[in-house]
């Protein structure tokens, strides 16, 4: 049964655990990370955007995880089915890089001798800077892009992990950003213009367990002459009261229950996954049906010591059907948007 928090309440208790679980459409969860009782070397804090149009995609990220910190930068060109992404590591932050509390204020501003990034949130829009140098062979990279027209919902959640009391995921995602900007990478320069370019802000604060595994789905569009998006995800905590799915059409927010992703095995032995071959998802309410064609498959994969990360981000079109809490049916067809099993160790 899912449960809708709409009122103000603060995130954790006097116990460091939930004080409320469940999902809303607003982020009306105070988060403060001096409330978290668990250790130090668990949380896990993350600002993530990715911006599309039909032909690229830009993925930026400024992730604190106690013990390891990361700041990094995704260039991805569909047409040519080509990608690279650099991440420059910084050890042992715990906080030092000063992630907001909030995710509707509060700037982050990083600058080393490789990369410079910063994300301001200036009124209602986001501004993203970047510049980082060699990003691939000796090419640098450099990024200006305004994320505006933020819709009145969003999908936010606050999760407890199972059997681990200190343990919670807070996180907001934001579909159907309006999106316009440049990016430069060695001589070429790649144009996003806000006609046919789409954010999306994926905002995570938390105490996590050492493994899991993870599911997620996200696309932007516009169908029907409105903006049409959706989030769907599983396998980071204790989704029985409240699932990250959700459908926007409009601005307005409309609540899946569980979303399946079916992913096509290599092998009878069900072990190995074949990322580029077709997947298709379903829901128990029969409310979201997609098949997907995959284009590219962004394959990152680390493993220094004990911990690990297994992380295949596939880009692909959506083909099928949304129904809307009013029983209208959003038919879908070639819908750019990606989808992605991770397994960490982290």
């Amino acid at each position: 049964m899912q449960r809708e928090i709409k009122k103000p309440v603060r995130l954790l208790n006097e116990n460091g655990e939930l004080a409320e679980i469940g999902y809303a459409r607003k982020p009306i969860f105070e988060y403060r990370r001096k409330d978290i009782k668990a250790s130090p070397w668990r949380i896990k804090e993350w600002d993530y955007y990715l911006i599309t149009n039909d032909d690229y995609a830009v993925a930026l990220t400024i992730a604190d995880n106690s013990y390891i910190g990361f700041l990094s930068a995704s260039l991805i060109d569909f047409k040519q089915k080509w990608y690279k992404t650099t991440s420059v590591i910084k050890p042992l932050t715990f906080g030092k890089l000063n992630l907001p509390s909030s995710s509707t204020q509060g700037d982050i501003v990083y600058k080393d001798h490789r990369v410079e990034m910063a994300f301001f949130k200036k009124g209602k829009d986001r501004h993203l800077e970047c510049t980082m140098k060699n990003l691939d062979r000796k090419k640098d990279f450099h990024c200006e892009f305004l994320l505006s027209d933020e819709p009145r919902d969003s999908m936010v959640i606050a999760i407890p992990f199972p059997d681990k009391k200190n343990a919670f995921y807070y996180n907001r995602k934001i579909n159907c950003l309006t999106a316009r900007g440049k990016v430069y990478f060695g001589e070429k320069e790649y144009e996003f213009l806000p006609d046919r370019s789409f954010g999306t802000f994926d905002w995570g604060r938390g105490v996590w367990t050492y493994k899991n595994t993870w599911y997620w789905g996200s696309a932007s569009g516009i169908i029907n002459g409105k903006k049409f998006g959706f989030n769907i995800g599983y396998g980071f905590g204790d989704t029985s009261k409240a699932t990250e799915n959700m459908v926007f059409y409009d601005g307005i927010a409309h609540k899946l229950d569980q979303v399946t992703f079916h992913i096509p095995k290599k092998d009878e032995n069900g072990k190995n996954f074949a990322y580029m071959k077709p997947w298709t998802f379903s829901s128990n309410d029969g409310r979201f049906e997609m098949d997907f064609e995959p284009i590219i498959d962004r394959n990152d994969s680390i493993s220094v010591g004990v911990i690990a990360s297994d992380q295949h981000q596939v880009f692909g079109y959506f083909t099928g059907k949304a129904v809307l809490n009013d029983g209208k049916v959003i038919e879908v067809k070639n819908l750019l948007g990606f989808a992605e099993r991770v397994v960490n160790r982290w």
